[in-house]
């Protein structure tokens, strides 16, 4: 009988900040996944983490005790306007992608948002990057803009592209912006288990 590996999704706190940094460090030297230069240290990472938790979700995936992956939401644009859009961010270890981790991370993190009143989710995507484009649209994004060659990486000029789904009906008015802090006590920090059998993403 085949052995089911099971994955559970949690809250990310400050104290995962040097194993999401070691998920995110060779995205940054090895790719351009990332146009960030330089790895961040682990107390800047930390507070990366401290910041987003002020206002938005931020999960890991958990398999075998060990962190494989995460993402978080962060604000679309700082004007108050623009309270309820959000933008999503995924990392997987080399090993979990094509594995499902990244769907599961996403459906948990656009439930999050929905508790929140967030109506559009962005995902903002260094070109050319075909396979998260694809998962992207598996996942309901669509394609909204594209910037050409307004980054410079890797000895090469790289573009980026917005992607957006819609999470909510807009409302007018629309429903008061919720901050995550607050969904959390009513939820509890409740961690999630799937099985990592028929996940194709």
């Amino acid at each position: 009988m085949k052995n089911i590996e099971e994955i559970t999704i949690r809250p990310v706190t400050e104290a995962d900040a040097e194993k999401l940094l070691a998920i995110y460090a060779p995205y940054v030297t090895d790719t351009f996944i990332t146009y960030e230069y330089t790895v961040p240290t682990v107390e800047e990472f930390r507070e990366r983490i401290r910041n987003t938790l002020q206002a938005y979700p931020y999960f890991a995936a958990v398999e075998n005790g060990r962190i494989i992956g995460y993402a978080y939401a962060s604000a679309f644009h700082p004007r108050r306007a623009y309270l309820w859009s959000a933008e999503a961010t995924v990392y997987l270890e080399r090993g979990a992608r094509g594995r499902g981790v990244g769907r599961l991370l996403y459906e948990r993190l656009e439930e999050a948002l929905k508790q929140q009143n967030v109506q559009n989710v962005n995902a903002c995507i260094a070109y050319p990057n075909p396979q998260s484009i694809a998962f992207h649209e598996k996942m309901g994004y669509r394609a909204v803009g594209k910037f050409t060659d307004c980054a410079y990486k890797l000895e090469q000029w790289l573009g980026m592209i917005w992607m957006e789904k819609m999470l909510g009906a807009h409302e007018n008015p629309p429903k008061e912006f919720i901050p995550y802090p607050e969904i959390l006590k009513e939820n509890g920090n409740k961690a999630e288990k799937f099985s990592s059998e028929g996940i194709d993403l």
